[in-house]
């Protein structure tokens, strides 16, 4: 019922104008203390509860929100986090929300900060970012607090920068996962091998090193005496110079037969072994990309760790909208759902769903 109250019934039973009450409702200027307090006992009295979606439709605003992500081949992760939000813009359409995709280069902090200052200069209503670098992100995190700029961190979680929510997988928890599931099918091997995409020595993101910290601390406590074999994969490197050091490695290590990368790109070993006709290794990896989906049914890599990068694309442009248009509260932190394709689910995964 109380929806239902007309603003003319509460100037009435508040003893005060419309225009007072309106201007009460909107939280604006010009109101007198004694008035503003006859109004809210009103208010309380009948349980008011102001219709949110209403009120942003008629200010008739438009809003534009910014996701800086790292550049990306075409079938990646990353570009379901684009779809994902791009569908969001599509649902709120009627509240002109808009959101532009900024690219920084991986592995490059110039890029980062240059990509995040030219996002600055747009004075954006809300910020979408993936970390890069700690410090660098840090700064760009500070200045957006000293403009109140709310902004949402993707992917990898740093606590301390504050951002309004997160989206992303527990990453040291999905490291843990990963072990856990690798050795139910390694659980009498010597030796495994893991797999790095690097530059400079450092892989991607801080979530693959949270990752691998999970890892290893699940296979410190339970598999000790499995040697862990790394093989570093420049991320510069030709598919010609994967299959060159592919081959030196397994024909040095001839024992290896199950594999982990903790990023997307499985595959770069999987085809390996499908066009080498290598049928007793396999590895695991993450993300539901094609080329993994692929080397997943056709038995060279083992599993797959999904992390919803649709949902987190939808979700981080729905919470803006909700913080920024509607005034509303988020959750601080929304880990994802950690699940485990095989060959066997594999096409029953939804990409899209939310």
């Amino acid at each position: 019922m109380a929806e239902k109250v007309r603003i003319k019934d509460i100037a009435e039973k508040s003893g005060v104008s419309v225009g007072t009450v309106d201007r009460v409702l909107h939280n604006r200027p010009n109101v007198s203390k004694t008035a503003r307090e006859k109004v809210e006992k009103v208010l309380n009295e009948i349980n008011y509860q102001p219709n949110m979606y209403a009120s942003a439709l008629a200010y008739n605003k438009s809003y534009t929100f910014y996701c800086i992500i790292p550049e990306h081949d075409s079938e990646a992760y990353w570009e379901e986090i684009e779809d994902g939000t791009a569908k969001a813009c599509e649902t709120r359409r009627d509240f002109h929300i808009n959101v532009e995709i900024m690219y920084f280069k991986r592995y490059d902090t110039r890029s980062f900060s240059q990509i995040a200052k030219e996002c600055l200069e747009k004075n954006p209503d809300g910020v979408i970012v993936v970390p890069s670098e700690t410090q660098v992100t840090k700064h760009f995190c500070e200045i957006m607090h000293e403009r109140s700029i709310p902004f949402i961190l993707l992917d990898s979680y740093i606590p301390d920068l504050n951002p309004l929510t997160f989206f992303g997988q527990d990453s040291f928890c999905s490291g843990v996962f990963a072990a856990k599931m690798l050795m139910l099918i390694a659980g009498h091997d010597k030796e495994i091998m893991l797999m790095k995409q690097v530059k400079n020595g450092k892989v991607a993101s801080r979530q693959q090193e949270n990752r691998e910290q999970g890892f290893r601390h699940y296979m410190s406590e339970h598999f000790p005496k499995v040697k862990i074999t790394e093989l570093d994969i420049p991320a510069e490197e030709s598919k010609l110079g994967y299959g060159k050091k592919l081959e030196a490695f397994f024909s040095t290590h001839p024992n290896i037969r199950n594999c982990i990368t903790l990023g997307s790109k499985a595959y770069i070993v999987g085809e390996f072994l499908l066009k080498t006709n290598r049928r007793n290794i396999q590895i695991m990896g993450y993300d539901m990309v094609e080329k993994n989906a692929q080397c997943l049914r056709k038995g060279s890599v083992s599993f797959l760790i999904a992390q919803h990068a649709y949902m987190q694309g939808y979700n981080c442009v729905d919470s803006l909208f909700k913080a920024i248009v509607l005034n509303k509260k988020v959750d601080p932190t929304n880990y994802m759902p950690i699940e485990l394709l095989t060959k066997e689910n594999v096409d029953f995964y939804r990409r899209t769903q939310l």
